[in-house]
């Protein structure tokens, strides 16, 4: 979404009747964006097996976005997905195989004790990423999707433990609460007591996570959502260290200011907003792969 494209901050987004007094109608942060007819709305089911195939699509087309912008590093890296009939349990990527390969049918089920209950058996999940994730979905029941990988941009600047900045408007869709960062590092995480350190450093309002010396954790109510964000605060990432570059020139740099960054935020963080952000990257992937994802 655009939020430049909106009215200002001192402009109500409301539809007013020109003869009645009926109450002002406020239209959604997607109803704002669209010229015409609107974008429509996060698609669900009636039917567990379909919404969950569904949904174990979107995440293998998560995956392979990530695989295309270069977020691969060996075997580091998972999506996690709440189940949408067993909320306790979640799907996660089978250990060791690329991003760029997976499909829905790959996913591992596992509870929050770290069993493996369903889906793909043949490889193991994440230990590390087990212990990130399932600290994440306990202490946030709205999160549904949490992504992290160890993505170039997110590296370096977590090497900084900050931040960042509200230097244009697309960072501001991490403004105040939405992001935080973890300021320990203690190596690869192969505790239960790190990972819950992990998911209170988010906190309950959090989208983002910068994690030092480490990497980006972003969260969503849907896996289009958690994507996107971690694309959006990946490329923030590199943003921040040619700013930082060129400011150690000399050249100042100028903020958006708060009034703007919260009112930017406001707009951008509509979870169907938000899933829409992803959708242009999935469906360049479906057409790239001829939907091999959601095999």
């Amino acid at each position: 979404m655009a939020p430049s494209a909106l009215p200002n901050p001192s402009t109500t987004i409301v539809k007013r009747s020109e003869t009645s007094l009926e109450a002002p109608v406020r239209k959604t942060a997607l109803q704002a964006i669209s010229q015409g007819v609107c974008l429509p709305g996060i698609p669900y089911f009636n039917d567990f097996e379909k919404q969950r195939h569904w949904t174990l699509s979107h995440m293998a087309a998560g995956f392979r976005v990530f695989a295309r912008k270069g977020y691969t590093e060996g075997m580091s890296g998972h999506i996690s997905v709440r189940d949408p009939e067993h909320p306790h349990t979640f799907w996660t990527n089978p250990l060791g195989r690329h991003f760029g390969l997976l499909k829905a049918s790959d996913m591992v089920l596992v509870d929050y004790d770290g069993n493996v209950v369903g889906g793909n058996t043949s490889r193991p999940a994440n230990a590390a990423g087990f212990l990130i994730h399932s600290a994440v979905h306990k202490a946030r029941p709205d999160v549904v999707a949490a992504c992290h990988t160890h993505s170039k941009a997110g590296k370096a600047w977590s090497a900084f433990a900050r931040p960042l900045e509200m230097l244009n408007q697309d960072v501001c869709y991490f403004h105040g609460e939405a992001q935080a960062v973890y300021p320990e590092f203690g190596g690869v995480v192969f505790s239960a007591e790190e990972g819950a350190r992990l998911a209170a450093a988010l906190g309950q309002k959090g989208k983002g996570l910068i994690l030092r010396n480490h990497g980006l954790l972003t969260v969503g109510g849907t896996v289009d959502e958690a994507a996107y964000l971690f694309t959006l605060m990946e490329r923030s990432c590199e943003v921040q260290s040619m700013v930082e570059a060129a400011a150690a020139n000399g050249i100042q740099k100028v903020y958006v200011g708060e009034q703007e960054a919260a009112y930017t935020f406001q707009m951008a963080s509509d979870p169907e907003a938000l899933y829409w952000e992803f959708q242009p990257d999935l469906e360049y992937e479906d057409e790239m792969c001829g939907g091999a994802f959601r095999k």
